[in-house]
């Protein structure tokens, strides 16, 4: 189940007037989908399916400067990475908010 960008706006629009992008509830979100997965409940396509809708709204949420492929592809890694319940993720700074778009997207000129 795919959504299209108009359906991601406003769901990214809606969780933000409800509060839902605290760390708090993003931790809760993870390990709710480890227990999930650890009981069998959610299969590896169901939380490929959590991971892809959370990375769409971060892409949505991203400046201009920041929105490309390599930056997305990052997004996600990060993202398995979180999912795996193992791997350390690293500095967030490293997505490279606010730098320019010739250091994060070459190509998107």
């Amino acid at each position: 189940m795919t959504m299209g960008l108009d359906k991601q706006k406003k769901l990214h629009f809606d969780l933000t007037n409800v509060g839902l992008r605290a760390q708090a509830t993003a931790a809760g979100l993870l390990q709710l989908c480890l227990e999930l997965r650890g009981a069998g409940v959610l299969d590896d396509a169901a939380v490929d399916r959590i991971k892809d809708a959370i990375a769409c709204d971060i892409e949505v949420s991203a400046p201009r400067s920041v929105a490309c492929p390599e930056y997305r592809r990052d997004v996600r890694n990060r993202l398995d990475s979180l999912f795996s319940g193992q791997a350390k993720v690293g500095d967030a700074n490293q997505l490279a908010f606010g730098a320019t778009p010739d250091t994060i997207c070459p190509d998107a000129r």
